[in-house]
């Protein structure tokens, strides 16, 4: 059975736009900051003050991202595997003060879809797209922090977003109408919320910026969210904030372009393997001399051949994308945590995990959100601090003993 070349290419569309829409995304990250801290009078931090760390792909065997980061910070970053949702990786990393009581982290990205495709157990459980707003309210109260309000985001910056949304979209609507596919609509949406909370006899102060971008075809949809995280101590936050807006991951073309060329050499493999199986299925009807009905029959068994055909195509990539999945997402979770300096406790009352700091090696928990860390195995905070304290166990990433 022959496929046309244009068919052939469908696939690549959806997996080139992600890519290129995770690239735009962390820009658009930098630049919300920027922006930000520009319209609130605050200078950017000096650029010859800064270093470049490199974030390393081990599949690939190639480097994957550039972070620029002030250069007497310490940095930590890892590349993550991809979901079924978005198979594109994405990075993960964390820079922070000498005196590790300032940090930026950019966290997990968070993908989910919806529509005739099911979405896989990786995914959201989301059927709808989430706004930036509420998606920042729930990481705060996932971070156990005090949410005290919304950022402002200056609407110099959100025009920015529409244009480049609008070039965007404009620049890719010849290679869909060449393909005869839809263009899906597109949307993009800039949050910032200010966040306190307190680590031993600090006030420490935080502000995420997300963005969540959704995209939309006729009965598919998909949408991923990406937050970077700001903290120090109060009084330091105003000089922090205006460090980090230098604080910055870009892609790398090299990179680009050679997660783009393995993944098209998986799909035209199973694209040849699905058209050389139809051939020699329509080659057998062809010399079949039977009557029309017995014909049908036949056509019948060769359609149910060919569907298997497929299925077991899919099945093929599936398995392999799992394998190239299970080679970079080998104890994710705790890579994480290690990545983010941080470390998952649980409380041997409630069975509740946490993510918190990895600094400290002994952490209490009064049940009502408060955490004390502390390096003194010795150190009770019972009658000293108020309320009642239970010291936590440490556990895995994903909340396993």
């Amino acid at each position: 059975m022959n496929q046309s070349p244009l068919s052939q290419n469908t696939n690549r569309l959806p997996l080139n736009r992600a890519l290129a829409a995770t690239s735009i995304a962390l820009t658009v990250l930098g630049l919300l900051q920027a922006v930000a801290l520009e319209a609130q009078g605050i200078a950017p931090a000096p650029q010859s003050a800064m270093r470049k760390e490199m974030i390393f792909d081990p599949v690939l065997r190639l480097n994957a991202y550039e972070v620029t980061l002030p250069a007497t910070w310490r940095f930590r970053g890892t590349l993550v595997q991809g979901t079924t949702c978005i198979p594109v990786p994405f990075q993960v990393f964390r820079v922070n003060s000498p005196d590790g009581l300032s940090a930026l982290e950019r966290l997990p990205r968070l993908d989910w879809a919806w529509g005739n495709t099911p979405a896989g157990p990786d995914c959201l459980p989301l059927k709808t797209a989430m706004s930036a707003r509420d998606l920042l309210k729930y990481i705060a109260d996932t971070f156990h922090v005090d949410y005290v309000g919304e950022g402002r985001v200056p609407p110099e910056y959100i025009s920015f977003v529409n244009q480049g949304l609008a070039r965007d979209r404009a620049a890719i609507a010849p290679r869909y109408a060449a393909a005869g596919m839809t263009q899906p609509t597109e949307t993009v949406d800039v949050a910032m919320a200010v966040v306190r909370f307190r680590n031993g006899s600090f006030t420490m102060k935080g502000k995420f910026e997300g963005t969540v971008h959704c995209t939309h075809f006729p009965n598919h949809h998909q949408c991923y969210a990406e937050v970077r995280y700001a903290t120090a101590p109060e009084a330091q936050f105003p000089a922090v904030d205006a460090l980090v807006q230098n604080v910055g991951a870009m892609q790398l073309a090299q990179w680009n372009k050679a997660w783009l060329d393995f993944n098209n050499q998986q799909t035209a493999a199973n694209i040849r393997q699905i058209q050389a199986n139809g051939a020699a299925n329509i080659a057998r009807i062809k010399a079949n001399g039977e009557q029309f009905r017995q014909g049908q029959a036949m056509r019948q068994r060769v359609h149910e051949e060919f569907m298997a055909t497929m299925r077991r195509g899919t099945d093929m990539s599936m398995n392999r994308t799992k394998a190239n999945m299970d080679a970079r997402s080998r104890s994710t979770s705790d890579w994480v945590d290690y990545a983010l300096d941080r470390q998952t406790v649980r409380s041997p009352g409630t069975g509740q995990s946490t993510k918190v700091s990895s600094t400290y090696s002994y952490t209490w928990s009064d049940g009502a959100g408060h955490f004390y860390q502390t390096d003194d195995p010795n150190y009770d905070p019972n009658g000293v601090l108020q309320g009642t304290w239970t010291r936590q166990q440490k556990v895995h990433g994903d909340g396993s003993q």
